[in-house]
């Protein structure tokens, strides 16, 4: 696990959305409180957020990015080519990064050793040192509330800032709408 952010994203009801907090720590010491770590790609189209090492989550952004590309945004298609690519080339499997990606059809959660992985439930996934934190307000809330897409995903990303010592409350949000 990365001690470095957490990452929420949901899909639901023809919305998709993401989050991330703002902080990025070197070590024990906070390096800085409002970092973006989410993104869209592919003509805003796809929602992108990574947790890991930055330099090497702006190499995956753009490794990914064209594989939306070549693939016409075909994100089902692209996350299959992007992470055969992953897994067979020993240098990209060094990389200290995880990512999520997710449409309004799709939700993947990208590994540093080129695993795809589609959430058990299709509709909630987290990565980062606060994932877990995310993860279990994000179902608790989904399970016992009617919160909308966006406000879920600020809700859990609030609680696991209160929680994990690696991640804040300063919270950018990205949503992709019908």
């Amino acid at each position: 696990m990365f001690e470095a952010t957490t990452i929420l994203a949901c899909k639901k009801d023809g919305e998709a959305v993401i989050g991330g907090d703002g902080q990025v720590t070197f070590g024990n010491a906070i390096l800085k409180g409002n970092a973006t770590k989410i993104r869209t790609l592919y003509n805003s189209q796809v929602l992108a957020g990574f947790a890991g090492s930055t330099a090497d989550a702006f190499l995956l952004f753009d490794m990914f990015e064209g594989h939306l590309q070549n693939r016409k945004g075909d994100l089902l298609k692209a996350v299959i080519d992007f992470g055969k690519e992953w897994r067979k080339d020993k240098h990209l499997r060094q990389l200290e990064a995880m990512m999520i990606v997710l449409n309004k059809k799709h939700i993947f959660i990208l590994s540093g050793t080129g695993d795809v992985v589609e959430p058990e439930d299709g509709q909630i996934a987290a990565i980062g040192s606060g994932g877990n934190f995310a993860i279990s307000a994000a179902r608790a809330l989904n399970k016992h509330s009617n919160l909308s897409p966006k406000e879920l995903v600020k809700e859990s990303l609030q609680i696991a800032g209160e929680l994990c010592i690696y991640t804040n409350t300063n919270i950018k949000i990205l949503e992709l709408k019908d």
